[in-house]
């Protein structure tokens, strides 16, 4: 238990979860800490750092044989040892999804639109390909008819050919515009994008995450698992909120197959209507500021650790 109260907060908060979304928090914790250092880690490591979270070791086990039958993970046997990586799929899905977690620049907007017809595709055919664009940040104009201000047409020709949708579905790209938002555009953003549920999930977020940043600022020293535990909690949540679960099926990665991302809305379209850009500026400066103290804090965690244990035998890809 961490000396610090709201963290033990937090924590609690994530245990009281029915069911612990442990697959989950795994896939935030490979995105945020394993990655960026080697992208290789061994069970035992792994089952150290999610300890203090609460997850015992039989949950562990049973999310990492789901997400590698799931084709998020590949293990690799190193004498009784188990390591885990990414998949190549696993990652390219992984690095599509936490492409906005770690974003902080949005672009200018030039008022276009991207636009996708599904007229022409079949009903069964439709519903997968909406559910993919709709991961993609597309709002439904009608059931037919998606749209999206900010949208990466190699991802959307790549996601429609790996559908085999790419011949059958109309894309448009409208012409720069005033960006001024009418209110008939306002209105059709906050129906197609559930702008009000969104606004009430980003104020929830603000409110769970401040007193823990004020007790890091009233800290003389910080302790290195506090700040994992913090930063990933952080990470995770606000994952949570970019990429919305939709509707559909469930997966071990906590729906990040088919997840609604938050909407990119650009500002003159969603001014006023949630805080979402306030929460985005607000993660990354609570990463920047007393999580600058904690990031000097993170390596020492890891290695206490073993994500990659120099005394113990590593698979051949390990750095």
């Amino acid at each position: 238990m961490s000396s610090l109260a709201p963290l033990n907060q937090l924590v609690t908060r994530f245990q009281e979860q029915i069911p612990i979304r442990a697959s989950s928090l795994i896939v935030t914790l490979y995105g945020d800490a394993i990655e960026p250092h080697g992208g290789t880690v061994w069970l035992g490591s792994l089952i150290q750092l999610l300890e203090p979270f609460g997850i015992n070791e039989r949950l562990i086990r049973t999310s990492m044989f789901r997400l590698t039958k799931e084709g998020w993970l590949t293990a690799e046997k190193v004498g009784r040892r188990s390591y885990y990586s990414l998949t190549g799929a696993g990652r390219r899905r992984f690095d599509k999804a936490f492409k906005r977690v770690y974003s902080s620049v949005v672009p200018q907007w030039d008022g276009s639109w991207h636009l996708a017809m599904l007229t022409q595709l079949s009903a069964d055919k439709r519903k997968q390909v909406r559910e993919e664009l709709e991961w993609q940040g597309f709002g439904a104009i009608s059931p037919v008819v998606l749209a999206s201000p900010r949208a990466d047409r190699t991802d959307i020709n790549a996601t429609l050919l790996d559908l085999d949708a790419l011949e059958d579905t109309i894309l448009f790209e409208t012409t720069g515009q005033d960006v001024m938002a009418s209110r008939a555009l306002r209105a059709q953003v906050r129906e197609s994008w559930r702008i009000e549920e969104l606004g009430a999930q980003y104020s929830e977020f603000i409110q769970l995450f401040r007193p823990v940043w004020q007790a890091l600022r009233e800290q003389d020293s910080l302790q290195p698992m506090d700040c994992f535990m913090v930063r990933l909690l952080l990470i995770h949540e606000y994952r949570k909120l970019l990429l919305r679960p939709a509707p559909a099926r469930r997966t071990a990665a906590g729906r990040l197959g088919r997840p609604r991302r938050t909407p990119a809305v650009p500002q003159p379209v969603s001014t006023d209507l949630c805080p979402g850009r306030t929460v985005a500026e607000q993660c990354d400066g609570n990463r920047r500021r007393p999580a600058a103290r904690c990031q000097r804090k993170l390596l020492p965690a890891l290695r206490r650790a073993a994500l990659t244990c120099s005394a113990c035998p590593q698979p051949s890809h390990a750095p």
